[in-house]
């Protein structure tokens, strides 16, 4: 039987009359860890469930160390491959990232397609993706995980060079299929050139965009967080942004952009980006830094938490990790505890309280806790502003009207030709208003 690459499995997954079966596998060391093997185990059915795979078993394996072959030992691996005959699997995926050398001898030992974490991640997200700019970013990251997996493809042709005797024939099927190999190489790489030339285009785009918004001096929210943290949901409620909402992993993966007024008629951007994830693969955080660049743009971050998971603060600690790799760590953040209304550890909400200071508890769907969530957020804009007394011609009424758009008047008087103001302004506008400052009024 012949080696499984990605494009068959793809092929599996929409030829199929019936819903795949698939056998899921976490490992896990020491006793104490077996609970969050068992979770992650729960995390990855959900993600197998999006991408259109049922998991008829969720297998949590102890190991000692990693088998550089086959990932886990020859004992467990036996009693693996029982169990899939027993379930009539379609396919093995495990819940971490495999070699490919490995991927090729568990699929030689299974006689099935073995998928690992970041192959379903890419799955999931391929049928997600809405925008031009998804779809770029996501092939890109397929067609680099698909590189080094090239050998795969094409090794039926080494057996059958085997297989042919030591004349000729034999090693002129070897070499068709090394000359195949370096063939594909070559395409591959004029498909990464192709489609990194693409996304550029995209990303100046998007770098325009940006810098209008900066423009318009308009307060910058950035919404980030664990994927089906609720965080369109939070959207929707604040904007009537009516951004699709499912129950599912990554159900949002395009950045939304959507107007708010404050509740002290400050105007400001609220950014819906796409949610993060437990062991993201690195292609697609690379893939996907122009998207997550929003957050670095942000002026503040809101950083939702589903406070109803059991692993809500293994996922905060995750979300702050994908910060870390995107720079955008030492952003302003408030820490926004959703689903406050479902079922919660109070002990754990506690230690979540504690390690993120700055924060608010809401409900998104309730819409509980939005009056002291704007109150923060209120409060946030107006530290990173200034108080500066004014005196402008009317004349040089354009003047005010950008303190209008981006910051807040105070007070407001006149003074024959001139209009006296007292306002909270941002930073950046501050030097634009310098010849009209005054002491006071």
């Amino acid at each position: 039987m012949s080696d499984f690459a990605p494009h068959h499995r793809e092929d599996l997954l929409s030829t199929s009359k019936k819903i795949p079966r698939a056998i899921l596998v976490s490992t896990y060391q020491g006793t104490t860890q077996i609970a969050n093997c068992q979770e992650h185990l729960r995390e990855l059915a959900l993600l197998t469930s999006t991408y259109g795979v049922a998991a008829v078993q969720q297998i949590p394996c102890t190991m000692r160390k990693c088998d550089p072959a086959t990932y886990i030992g020859k004992g467990k691996l036996t009693e693996l491959v029982q169990i899939a005959q027993a379930e009539a699997a379609d396919m093995i995926i495990f819940d971490d990232e495999i070699t490919p050398a490995q991927q090729r001898n568990l699929q030689k030992v299974f006689q099935l397609p073995v998928l690992d974490r970041t192959e379903v991640i890419l799955g999931v997200f391929a049928q997600r993706a809405q925008t031009k700019e998804a779809h770029l970013q996501i092939e890109l990251a397929k067609v680099k995980y698909e590189a080094p997996r090239l050998k795969s493809m094409w090794n039926h042709l080494s057996r059958q060079s085997g297989t042919s005797g030591g004349g000729g024939g034999g090693a002129y099927l070897k070499g068709e299929g090394e000359k195949q190999i370096e063939i594909d190489r070559r395409i591959l790489k004029r498909k990464i050139d192709q489609l990194q030339k693409e996304i550029e285009e995209v990303r100046k785009h998007r770098h325009i965009q940006r810098s209008n918004r900066q423009k318009t001096q308009i307060p910058v929210f950035a919404i980030v967080g664990y994927t089906n943290a609720g965080k369109s949901t939070l959207l929707n409620a604040l904007t009537d942004a009516g951004v699709f909402v499912e129950d599912k992993l990554f159900a949002t993966l395009d950045t939304i952009t959507r107007k708010f007024t404050l509740n002290n008629h400050q105007d400001i951007l609220l950014i819906d980006t796409v949610g993060f994830i437990r062991k993201l693969p690195h292609l697609l955080i690379a893939a996907f830094k122009s998207t997550l660049e929003e957050s670095l743009a942000a002026d503040i971050l809101l950083h939702l938490i589903d406070v109803s998971h059991p692993m809500a603060e293994e996922q905060a600690k995750t979300t702050y990790e994908v910060l870390k790799e995107l720079g955008a760590q030492q952003k302003n953040i408030i820490t926004v505890f959703n689903k406050i209304d479902l079922p919660h550890d109070e002990a754990m909400l506690l230690r979540l309280r504690m390690s993120y200071p700055k924060n608010v508890q809401i409900s998104a769907k309730t819409q509980a806790g939005f009056a002291e969530l704007q109150e923060m957020m209120i409060y946030e804009i107006s530290q990173q502003r200034h108080m500066i007394y004014l005196s402008i011609p009317q004349s040089d009424y354009a003047m005010v009207s950008a303190i209008i758009r981006s910051g807040e008047i105070l007070k407001q008087e006149y003074e024959e030709n001139n209009i006296l103001l007292a306002v909270n302004i941002p930073l950046t506008l501050l030097y634009k208003l310098a010849d009209y400052q005054i002491e006071s009024f």
